[in-house]
């Protein structure tokens, strides 16, 4: 039987490098995204590189701005219907990171974000944990679903707030999905990277710790591999975060961060 998984998103820098591990570990691969040029590009790289078996579905998380629950269904039923129903695993790796100043600048860009950040992972998610939970009560599904967050989401910071609080949105979600699906033997692990060198960082100053995708992805395959709970990306990120949030509010407040 073949393993399927699905990466949402898949054009992405953590995602791209991401796909090269499953598709080197004999995972076959539904690649989707918006742009679907690039897809094929990356769907005949795969194939070529370690003779994978590659499929590719277009995916917009919020056409016209807002999540659209019927055509993400629609699109879970293609997913579904690509893969035979085979799906083993389901990697969520979609999302916008505006900065804090053109958020405060444009509500509407803040509402897309909302929209792509949190509404379409939900809505993704509960198709996800519909497929996973739907044979009869006594059968063991197994299976993983992975989701992209950040550090960002762990403490409110003033220069990133508003992104961080539609990640840290996310992980409070991801924690109540963790125990429920924890008796149908399905693992949800919540991807927590630092800055990774893509272009969503491109340009940015200051950035702690910024780690190649490739690094990055070899830790999530790892942490996806033991069901681990939380990936913190680069390592030192899990000895850090922590400490961060054990800062008292009244001396966290005051600090220049």
């Amino acid at each position: 039987m073949q393993k399927w998984v699905l990466i949402v998103g898949s054009t992405s820098g953590i995602a791209t490098a991401l796909a090269h591990q499953f598709a080197r570990n004999g995972h076959s691969l539904l690649l989707t995204a918006r742009d679907t040029e690039e897809l094929q590009i990356q769907a005949n790289d795969l194939r070529v590189r370690y003779n994978a078996t590659v499929q590719t579905l277009e995916y917009n998380a919020a056409p016209d701005g807002k999540v659209n629950r019927d055509n993400d269904t629609r699109f879970w039923e293609d997913c579904l219907k690509t893969c035979g129903g085979q799906l083993y695993g389901a990697v969520l790796c979609h999302g916008i990171m505006p900065s804090q100043a053109e958020l405060v600048a444009d509500f509407e860009l803040f509402r897309r974000m909302v929209e792509v950040n949190y509404l379409s992972q939900i809505s993704l998610l509960e198709l996800a944990a519909a497929h996973f939970t739907n044979d009869a009560p006594t059968a063991k599904r197994r299976g993983f679903i992975a989701v992209t967050g950040s550090v960002a989401g762990d403490r409110g910071r003033q220069g990133n707030h508003l992104y961080g609080s539609t990640k840290a949105a996310l992980d409070v979600y991801l924690q109540g999905l963790r125990q429920r699906l924890y008796r149908h033997h399905v693992s949800v692990t919540t991807i927590k990277p630092g800055p990774i060198d893509t272009a969503m960082t491109f340009g940015m100053d200051k950035l702690p710790l910024l780690a190649p995708p490739e690094n990055a992805a070899r830790d999530i395959y790892r942490g996806i591999r033991r069901g681990q709970d939380v990936v913190y990306t680069p390592l030192p990120w899990r000895i850090i975060l922590p400490i961060v949030k054990l800062i008292p509010e009244m001396l966290w407040k005051r600090m220049d961060v």
